[in-house]
């Protein structure tokens, strides 16, 4: 929270809007009181699994029940306990970038949710995959199968276009480049964004994703300044804003010229009030241990998890 409170805060678009990012949450051990923070200040919460446990075999395997019981039951579980609407919670992440077949998307048409992004492509970075539905059956390259394979009606797929590291290998995300500059390199770190960024800027315009675990944004200090000076650098393009996932799945539904985009009037949302609460000791039925948790709303009598997602 503090390197996205020093990095987010306060930070605008050249069209005068706040940036927005999208922040996809897994229960366990997570402090609703930060989640209700992060909306409040204008970021996007997406799903990212109740359990988020190994092995990825269980999420290759999972099926439409447990992908209804793991993300679909989520949604009403992280709009309870953070206080905020549940419709606005849209999108999912996949544990580990696993894919599960039809699975998951059959469950985000049943669940009302909007856009997964969890599937990389390789194949099509130049140019760039948009965003596009699975009306029709997907032809994306499949990284880490298995992939969907029918028609499935209503989700939107938001791919990850794969970064270019220092050695020509994709990456799906930031800390996944094998070969990146060294932790304290900031000029490196920033020409090493940069050429991933205008491969997207100079090319078709696919939306740049820069997808990042925190902890190794902390761990080396020069793409922490680096992204800094990259977001700097944003602010000062005409054309290119910093938005959170649901409104790039937005304007591709409904595309606009950048004079009418930045025209509009900024992403508004109704401000959601917070008590905070501190429970536990609370027991977790599946493994008998005790979990502390920090919520929005009441305490739950057990230690919320699948099949109890509210705790009751």
């Amino acid at each position: 929270m503090v390197l996205y409170r020093s990095l987010l805060g306060n930070r605008r678009s050249s069209n005068n809007c706040p940036v927005a990012a999208t922040f996809f949450v897994n229960h366990e051990y997570t402090d609703y009181t930060l989640v209700n923070e992060l909306y409040n200040a204008g970021h996007e919460i997406a799903l990212h699994s109740i359990t988020h446990q190994v092995p990825t075999d269980y999420w290759r395997d999972a099926d439409y029940a447990t992908m209804m019981r793991e993300i679909g039951d989520q949604r009403s579980q992280i709009a309870h306990f953070a206080n905020i609407p549940i419709n606005t919670v849209h999108g999912v992440r996949l544990p580990f970038l696993q894919m599960s077949g039809n699975a998951s998307f059959q469950m985000m048409a049943s669940a009302g949710l909007t856009y997964d992004i969890s599937w990389p492509t390789n194949a099509l970075r130049e140019p760039g995959l948009w965003p596009y539905t699975l009306n029709f059956r997907s032809t994306q390259d499949c990284v880490i199968p298995p992939c969907p394979t029918a028609s499935i009606p209503g989700p939107w797929v938001i791919p990850m276009i794969t970064w270019t590291d220092l050695q020509g290998l994709p990456c799906s995300m930031v800390d996944n480049c094998f070969h990146h500059p060294h932790g304290a390199d900031q000029e490196g770190w920033f020409q090493f964004i940069m050429r991933n960024f205008q491969r997207h800027y100079n090319g078709n315009r696919a939306p740049f994703g820069f997808y990042v675990h925190e902890w190794f944004v902390r761990i080396n200090p020069g793409l922490r300044f680096a992204l800094e000076r990259f977001l700097d650098f944003l602010s000062n393009l005409d054309d290119a804003f910093m938005v959170n996932a649901k409104e790039v799945a937005n304007w591709v539904q409904n595309p606009v010229s950048v004079n009418n985009y930045r025209q509009r009037p900024c992403r508004s949302h109704v401000r959601a009030p917070c008590s905070a609460t501190f429970c536990g000791p609370l027991r977790a039925p599946a493994d008998n241990k005790n979990y502390y948790m920090q919520v929005c709303s009441r305490c739950p009598r057990v230690y919320p998890w699948i099949n109890n997602p509210l705790g009751l």
